[in-house]
C-alpha cells in the first residue's frame, strides 16, 4: 500500500475520531448526562482508534522497511520523498485537533466529577443534620423547609 493511500486512510479515521469527540463533548455538556449514549459512543470511538493504531503501525513499518529513520523526522522525510508532504502535514493537523478535543472532553469529565462530589457532600451533610421526632417525622428546623408536609 502506498504512503499516500495510508495517509488518506488515517485522515479518514482521524476525521471520524474528531466527529465522535465533538459528539462526546456535546453529550458531556448537556445538563442531563446520557449514559447509554456515552457508552455507545465510547465503543465506536475505541473501535475506530484500534483501526487508526493498526494503520499507523503499518505506516511506521513501511517507513522503516524503506530505510527511513523512525520517528517524526523519518516520517516527514518519507512523505517528502513520496510527494505526500501536504498529506502528512494535514494528518498531523488532524492528530493535534483530536488531541485538543480529547483534552477538552477530559476536562469536562473532570468538572462533572467535581460537581457530583460537591453535590454528594452537600447531600451527606444535610442528611447528617436532619433530626427525626419519635413519630418518624422530620423536626422543623430554623431556616429549613419542613419536609413533613
Amino acid at each position: 500500500m502506498s504512503l499516500a493511500k495510508l495517509l488518506q486512510e488515517q485522515q479518514q479515521r482521524l476525521d471520524g475520531v474528531i466527529e465522535l469527540l465533538r459528539h462526546e463533548r456535546t453529550l458531556l455538556a448537556d445538563a442531563e448526562i446520557d449514559g447509554n449514549g456515552l457508552s455507545e459512543l465510547a465503543s465506536r470511538k475505541q473501535a475506530l482508534l484500534a483501526k487508526l493504531e493498526a494503520s499507523e503501525t503499518l505506516r511506521q513499518g513501511v517507513q522503516q522497511r524503506l530505510g527511513y529513520a523512525s520517528g517524526a523526522d523519518g516520517a516527514r522525510q518519507a512523505a517528502a520523498d513520496a510527494g505526500c508532504e501536504p498529506a502528512w502535514s494535514h494528518t498531523l493537523e488532524l492528530t493535534r485537533e483530536a488531541q485538543r478535543l480529547n483534552a477538552l472532553n477530559g476536562k469536562l469529565v473532570e468538572l462533572r466529577m467535581e460537581q457530583n462530589t460537591r453535590l454528594l457532600t452537600f447531600i451527606h451533610q444535610a442528611a447528617e443534620k436532619t433530626v427525626y421526632r419519635s413519630s418518624g417525622r422530620v423536626a422543623a428546623q430554623s431556616g429549613r423547609i419542613n419536609a413533613s408536609v
